[in-house]
């Protein structure tokens, strides 16, 4: 079965929510404004539910898992407003047809670790989290009766950008991904292993967009101190907005056994890294997700 981690759709009633606000994150017609982004023009086909289940067979997808988009900041919104939109998009995105599956949601406010028991319950695959609500040891202690709950559950986190501070006048429209949203990935890959693993030696951990590269730095961590480690099998890499170059560098660092595929649609294509065999995309695409939803391990 061909897995696609890492998609977004909005379904119905919660773009309807976001229309109904006034204040970031809110929609104006089909303009979205972010706390830290320039407005942005969404394609309204990005999330009509027909055409996207249409593309996702086209795509040969056994399993396209929707998540809500961390950088919207709704984890962060105060609990009387994130819990109906949290409610809308769980609802709506359990609802949707196959091929897709759903990553759950929490508020970061107040953390309500039986609130997510039910939602997984539900049928949520596992939990996304923000990138910026775990950067450092405070933020891992604050999630970790979430992170629990998930263990509990035998189910994976997703770790995902959150929003992108304010860039300035005159920063291009593609400095939130290309700066914050790594930086986040990259100093929560960090914070993971000094502090996420030791907290939660079983959990089952995806990092978007290939943790920032983080891993690559294997080398300067040595050199400073912090020792080179063996491969956490537990530990995998989705590999949305990076192709062939970027993947292959990942995989000489930790191995093909921890690359999953993820395309992050409507907001990037889907790219088969070229690494030569086949066997490597069928790791990619079937055996290695179904290891991070599953949990077996080599």
């Amino acid at each position: 079965m061909l897995v696609d981690v890492h998609q977004h759709l909005w379904p119905p009633a919660f773009t309807e929510l976001l229309r109904a606000r006034t204040t970031a994150p809110y929609l104006d017609g089909w303009t979205l404004h972010l706390q830290g982004e320039p407005p942005y023009a969404v394609d309204p086909a990005d999330h009509d539910v027909a055409a996207r289940t249409e593309l996702a067979h086209t795509d040969g997808l056994g399993l396209a898992l929707v998540s809500l988009s961390s950088p919207l900041g709704i984890e962060y919104l105060p609990p009387a407003e994130a819990a109906p939109l949290l409610a809308a998009f769980h609802d709506g995105a359990l609802d949707l047809p196959a091929p897709f599956g759903v990553w759950a949601s929490a508020g970061l406010v107040a953390p309500d670790p039986e609130a997510l028991a039910r939602t997984l319950e539900q049928g949520c695959v596992g939990l996304q989290l923000p990138a910026t609500a775990l950067l450092d040891e405070a933020g891992w202690a604050h999630c970790a009766p979430l992170l629990d709950t998930l263990a509990r559950a035998g189910k994976p986190l997703f770790v995902h950008p959150g929003a992108a501070p304010p860039s300035g006048d005159g920063a291009p429209p593609w400095w939130p991904a290309l700066v914050p949203y790594v930086q986040q990935l990259h100093a929560t890959w960090f914070a993971f292993r000094a502090f996420g693993r030791p907290r939660h030696p079983r959990l089952r951990v995806c990092f978007a967009a290939l943790a920032g590269l983080a891993p690559l730095h294997g080398e300067r961590l040595a050199a400073r101190g912090g020792g080179r480690g063996t491969v956490d099998f537990d530990v995998f890499y989705e590999t949305s907005s990076y192709g062939t170059r970027a993947v292959d560098a990942l995989v000489r660092a930790v191995g093909i056994d921890v690359v999953v595929s993820g395309s992050d649609r409507p907001y990037a294509l889907p790219a088969i890294p070229d690494l030569g065999a086949e066997a490597a995309a069928h790791a990619l695409r079937t055996a290695n997700p179904a290891r991070l939803l599953k949990g077996a391990t080599p």
